[in-house]
């Protein structure tokens, strides 16, 4: 097919040529079929009939030969295109065939070097089986190993041989000349295997001469060793003294060492002071590298400089530490300033410890113990002597806050684990760091002594909080002896006991200023009061005081807490048992039963009193109860919860307990009950005092009698039931203790009137006046916390009075609900004696209604 001419030679021929194209037209991306299509079409139209009017008609021979043209074109790329994809074809066989050529030559070749390593290896086992060290079954050994090791085993010989050599060689020089040139000129050689070498050859040097030169180490000789063999060349014909010259080379090659250790650790290489430390750890094992990095550490020189440096804590933290009643403010400062300083030491020595020493957790367990033993223990001695000498407080909150804060830096440098960090100390740290908190403060907590201690504070500051109170009550009049006196002997004896021990260490030559103006605070006396006879008491310090009672409690949690943090586990329930003790003498004892002796004193000297009582010692009642509802909480939620691992020492606390609260019980049981004797036996002496006319006036009396209210007598009764009995009876108790005191109260005025009104005569105006009388009680009594049994029985006093008023009729229908038996003036109901003995007192009993009334009983 011929290919496209140009432009000038188509416009001249008869029939243009289509358009001719080549492979790459189709190979674009671009390449639409459609417009190929629509191409070709418009090349087949001339250009003078695309525009124009459409008056000719269609002449489709230009298309047929433009797309007869396209498809000849197309038929010649199609065979260009097999062509092209027959030779690639040829191509890929070729290389199909050389690639497997090669395969096969390389297989063949991999197979050659398996063989030869086959082959190897049968040589190798076959000439392992000649030499008769064939292992068995396990197909024999390597004989390149067996090689390796033979050899490495003459080069030990070699070296051994050398090493024997040179040390002779040493020997020599030293017995002939006295020196040691060889080895000197190897330490001159530097290196830390130069010097390791130097200094394992002179101790074996020390050795030989302990053995042949005997004389140099003050041995004498006959000529014979004990072993039989002779040494009269190698010591007795020397004329140098070996033991001498070795030890003064020893010495020179050790501080030659520590001098350059410590050079080096001014400069901060590590590398060199690990050499150092390692030739010297082979040399006399590191005692002296170790000994001069403690001993010249620059904190040790400072600390020892400011070490005498006293305590210069200010007056008043030293007045809060020795104030019962104030927080305590924590550690020492300068104590603290040290401890704080350790722990940034320590950690940053630590660091430079495992980088310096390969045996580094020796040398910081010995860092740890000159830290403890002196820099520590040093300054904690001298704030606790100062604190001794503020007070007995003092040094416990001094004792207690340095434990607290020394333990938290053992705490934390566990933590941050020292040579080990950022992981936890290793377990021989972490129980050297123990060890030396343990051995700080075994002094202040061998045996009792330090429970001993917190006993003496308490007891001191609990005599210094009751002395008033116990001045008072030694100063009070003691009502008569009798049982319950006996019984209030014991709590007598020990306010005595606690007021003298109180005066006797006020004026001991050893006590404090600081401690004894405490003492003076707290007990609220002046100290120029003088003798213990002139100190003036009010009655108001023979009270019983809650917020006095919190304050020993406060007192002793904080001892509790002391207590609890600085002893052993298995000591805690005895110390607690200790405190125990304490505590129920303390308050329960001196404090609330001695009050209940004189509350019940004042009521048993008033039973038979003529006067209208006191009974102003009843408000004592409540607070003794809530002092003692607060120590029994103290005791069981704090002390015996502590004494729960010792299964014996807890029963005992509890039953200890139980016998204090039931003793304090049992005396407020017994003024209350002395009370109410109190009360009844005046009112009935105040019954007793009931004119025979006010029940049956004359006629005169009627318009008296018409203004008045009650009888005086009631009038009298009633206000001291109301206004005393009831209101102070309030103020001692209350609930369900309140409920019963009223209740049987109520019980026995109610009897008590209930036999008064069967004694009396009474008209038909005196009835009134019984109205008046038994209305007026009724509701006196029905005022107080009253059981609605009690209530229902009161309420009958009401039906009494109406008896003395109404008429026969009425009495008639009222004795149909009568009840028969029972205990008289009990019932709830009006009994039929009863029920006769009222109606036999009114005048008008021989009438002939009223004896058919009771005829009809």
């Amino acid at each position: 097919m011929e290919r496209a001419v140009s432009g000038s030679a188509n416009s001249r021929a008869l029939f243009p040529r289509g358009p001719s194209f080549t492979l790459d037209d189709f190979s674009s991306k671009d390449f639409i079929v459609r417009d190929f299509v629509d191409s070709l079409a418009e090349t087949a139209i001339p250009a003078n009939r695309r525009s124009g009017p459409s008056s000719t008609a269609f002449d489709p021979k230009p298309l047929i030969r433009t797309f007869e043209n396209a498809l000849s074109q197309l038929g010649a790329l199609s065979e260009e295109l097999q062509e092209k994809e027959s030779e690639l074809l040829s191509q890929v066989r070729r290389a199909e065939i050389q690639h497997d050529q090669t395969l096969d030559v390389l297989g063949r070749k991999l197979d050659q070097s398996m063989a030869q390593f086959e082959a190897l290896d049968l040589s190798l086992n076959s000439s392992n089986g000649t030499t008769g060290t064939s292992r068995g079954g396990d197909g024999g050994g390597n004989i390149a190993v067996q090689i390796g090791e033979k050899l490495e085993e003459l080069d030990r010989k070699r070296r051994k041989a050398q090493d024997a050599n040179f040390l002779i060689q040493c020997w020599m020089e030293v017995t002939d000349s006295g020196q040691l040139a060889s080895l000197e000129e190897i330490q001159r050689q530097g290196g830390a295997e130069n010097k390791v070498r130097c200094a394992v050859i002179a101790r074996q040097l020390m050795r030989i001469s302990q053995r042949l030169d005997p004389v140099s180490w003050g041995e004498q000789t006959n000529g014979y060793r004990g072993n039989g063999i002779t040494n009269g060349v190698a010591g007795n014909n020397r004329r140098h003294n070996t033991r001498e010259v070795l030890e003064k080379f020893s010495e020179l090659l050790e501080q030659d060492l520590l001098k350059q250790f410590n050079n080096s650790y001014r400069r901060q290489n590590f590398d060199d002071m690990m050499e150092c430390a390692k030739v010297l750890y082979d040399f006399n094992g590191g005692a002296s590298v170790i000994a001069a990095f403690v001993n010249q550490h620059q904190f040790f020189i400072d600390r020892d400089q400011l070490i005498t440096d006293e305590v210069t804590t200010d007056g008043e933290t030293w007045d809060q530490l020795a104030d019962p009643d104030s927080d305590p403010p924590g550690v020492e400062p300068s104590l603290q300033s040290l401890i704080d300083e350790v722990k940034i030491v320590m950690q940053e020595e630590s660091f430079i410890i495992k980088r310096a020493f390969p045996y580094y957790e020796t040398v910081l367990v010995k860092f740890i113990q000159r830290v403890f033993q002196q820099s520590i223990q040093q300054r904690l001695e001298m704030v606790l002597d100062k604190a001794t000498t503020v007070s007995s407080l003092a040094f416990l909150r001094s004792l207690h806050a340095s434990r607290a804060y020394i333990g938290a830096l053992v705490e934390d440098l566990k933590t941050h684990g020292l040579t080990e960090h950022p992981e936890p100390c290793s377990a021989q740290i972490s129980q050297s760091l123990d060890q030396q908190l343990e051995e700080l403060f075994v002094p202040y907590l061998v045996g009792n002594s330090y429970i001993d201690r917190e006993k003496k504070s308490l007891e001191e500051m609990y005599n210094s909080l009751l002395f008033k109170f116990s001045l008072y009550h030694s100063r009070r009049k003691k009502a008569p002896t009798g049982f319950m006196a006996a019984i209030a002997q014991q709590g007598t004896q020990l306010i005595a006991t606690a007021k003298d021990a109180y005066m006797e260490r006020l004026e001991s030559s050893d006590l404090t200023p600081t401690q004894k103006a405490m003492m003076l605070r707290v007990a609220g006396i002046r100290d120029d009061s003088g003798n213990k006879n002139d100190i003036e008491v009010s009655e108001q310090d023979g009270v019983l005081s809650v917020a006095n009672a919190k304050r020993m409690i406060i007192w002793l949690a904080e001892s509790v807490r002391r207590t609890l943090e600085m002893g052993s586990a298995s000591e805690t329930p005895k110390d607690v048992n200790i405190l125990l003790s304490l505590l129920l003498t303390s308050m329960g004892q001196v404090y609330v039963e001695t009050a209940l002796d004189a509350a019940l004193d004042q009521a048993s000297s008033q039973e038979n009193i003529k006067t209208e009582p006191d009974l102003s010692y009843l408000p004592n009642i409540k607070p003794a109860v809530t002092i003692t509802n607060l120590m029994s909480r103290f005791i069981t939620t704090v002390l015996i919860r502590l004494a729960e691992s010792n299964t014996t020492v807890r029963r005992h606390m509890e039953a200890q307990t139980k016998m204090a609260i039931e003793a304090t019980e049992k005396k407020t049981n017994a003024v209350m009950k002395s009370t109410m004797d109190v009360a009844i036996n005046w009112a009935t002496r105040a019954l007793s005092q009931q004119k025979k006319t006010d029940f049956r006036p004359k006629d005169d009396d009627l318009e008296g009698l018409v203004d008045s209210l009650q009888t005086p007598t009631c009038q009298t009764i009633c206000t001291f039931l109301s206004s005393k009995v009831a209101t102070l009876a309030a103020q001692a108790v209350d609930g369900h203790n309140l409920e019963v005191f009223s209740s049987e109260l109520a019980l026995a005025v109610h009897r008590l009137l209930f036999e008064h009104f069967k004694k009396f005569p009474v008209n038909a105006t005196g009835g009134l006046m019984v109205t008046k009388d038994i209305a007026k009680y009724v509701s006196t009594v029905k005022e107080w916390p009253l059981t609605k049994e009690v209530e229902q029985i009161v309420e009958v006093l009401t039906e009494v009075g109406y008896l003395f008023i109404i008429g026969p009729e009425a009495l008639r229908e009222r004795s149909r609900n009568l009840t028969s038996g029972g205990p008289p003036g009990l019932g709830k109901k009006l009994g039929k004696a009863d029920f006769k003995a009222f109606v036999q007192r009114r005048e008008d009993a021989s009438s002939a209604e009223i004896q058919s009334v009771l005829t009809g009983l």
